[in-house]
């Protein structure tokens, strides 16, 4: 590992325990189920007799190594996945405004095509598809502000994004309480919630006993290869969402019609997908999981994934977690098609399973640490396995997480 990523890999930790230190957010003190707020689900504003400014800070980094094992070429990085965050908000009597920003600096802690991950695909690098790479975040992951308004049955809001989320699929990855804990991007991620950075984006939501309804316009291409720009442009793109949730339970199908959202494709496509996921009580701990499908509608063919994951925290300072996913990948045909050169993409379904834990070492009021690992083992079908053999993957990493402010940020609002 090169000194200058060394240093970064250093910095970012640091800057990491920075804005957690004023108050540890230990894994075992989590709340009780029945307090935990479903993914997604916007909490109603409290009544307050005089507004006042609230603020919140989280962050959470990993910062290790990453092998990956394939046939004819083995691929391994040191790295960092990481990312920071505050929020103001001021409620006051059924009104409730609150501002959100969220940074990363993945890139500059992750190398410039991205992080080793077999078979995933996804965006561009040197204006060619990215493949057994996660590509790097943008430097701002999330610029938000949005104004909610509660009646006795209903909740209306209207939130506004230089960089966001717009309302399609589940709760974004590094969000989810059922994969916090693991560092790797599921292969299914394009399918399911890479919209979670999207620069311009506005929302319009109505919650009323429990349901809720959403739509929502975006600038619907991907973010380009500069990873510390903007890239505004016109609100080309329409999702909409309809949720419900109950107690620590939360389920949605959502529906997105993106204007040309590949750099390298000059078609349009729609995205589908649908979730429901829980938090519950097991054996002294909390046990968090979601499964979820999403459908990507392209001009050169249907590309569906599913995962089931889950997050078991338990005892004082242990975390368990573990994915199981599929997904269609189109790498045999990946790359530039101009308008009328359009042709069906030969399809690969994937299989892959992981499974890890993390050991919490030490808590204080800068956060807390502790050291992971996990293992990836990999089903490949016939069309990839000459190229790529048994393929398996290891994390080995250290973990850190910090939370501390006036008021609780929910991560529905990503």
């Amino acid at each position: 590992m090169s000194g200058h990523r060394v240093r970064v890999l250093t910095v970012a930790l640091l800057l990491m325990a920075g804005a957690g230190r004023a108050a540890a957010q230990d894994p075992a003190s989590e709340p009780p189920p029945e307090q935990v707020p479903a993914p997604g689900q916007p909490a109603a504003p409290p009544v307050m007799s005089s507004p006042a400014w609230r603020w919140s800070a989280e962050a959470s980094a990993f910062a290790g190594y990453n092998y990956q094992h394939r046939k004819f070429t083995d691929f391994d990085a040191w790295e960092s996945q990481n990312w920071v965050m505050a929020g103001l908000d001021r409620p006051g009597g059924r009104w409730n405004v609150s501002t959100i920003a969220m940074l990363t600096f993945e890139p500059f802690s992750v190398n410039d095509i991205g992080s080793p991950q077999a078979f995933q695909t996804g965006e561009t690098f040197n204006n060619a598809p990215i493949i057994d790479y996660q590509h790097p975040h943008d430097l701002i992951m999330q610029l938000s502000a949005d104004v909610t308004h509660a009646t006795d049955r209903t909740l209306l809001g209207l939130s506004g994004a230089v960089v966001g989320t717009p309302p399609i699929g589940p709760p974004p990855f590094m969000h989810r309480p059922s994969a916090t804990e693991n560092p790797q991007a599921p292969l299914g991620h394009h399918y399911l919630d890479s919209t979670h950075v999207t620069h311009g984006v506005i929302t319009g939501s109505a919650r009323i006993a429990g349901v809720g309804f959403e739509a929502g316009v975006f600038r619907g291409s991907e973010p380009d290869e500069v990873r510390t720009d903007l890239d505004m442009g016109r609100l080309d793109s329409l999702a909409t969402r309809v949720s419900w949730s109950r107690g620590a339970w939360y389920a949605q199908v959502s529906s997105a019609w993106l204007e040309q959202p590949e750099r390298l494709s000059t078609y349009d496509s729609v995205k589908r997908t649908a979730s429901v996921s829980h938090v519950f009580s097991l054996g002294g701990g909390l046990l968090s999981w979601m499964a979820a499908a999403g459908q990507n509608r392209e001009a050169h063919g249907n590309l569906e994934a599913y995962v089931v994951e889950g997050t078991w925290r338990l005892e004082e300072r242990w975390s368990v977690y573990s994915r199981a996913e599929y997904a269609a990948k189109d790498i045999l045909d990946a790359g530039f098609h101009p308008v009328g050169m359009g042709h069906t993409h030969r399809q690969s379904p994937v299989g892959a399973f992981t499974i890890g834990a993390t050991r919490y070492l030490l808590t204080g009021i800068w956060g807390t640490f502790g050291l992971g690992a996990d293992v990836t083992g990999y089903s490949v079908p016939a069309n990839l396995r000459e190229a790529y053999g048994s393929p398996v993957s290891w994390h080995a990493f250290v973990r850190y997480r910090g939370r501390t402010g006036t008021s609780a940020m929910t991560h529905d609002q990503h």
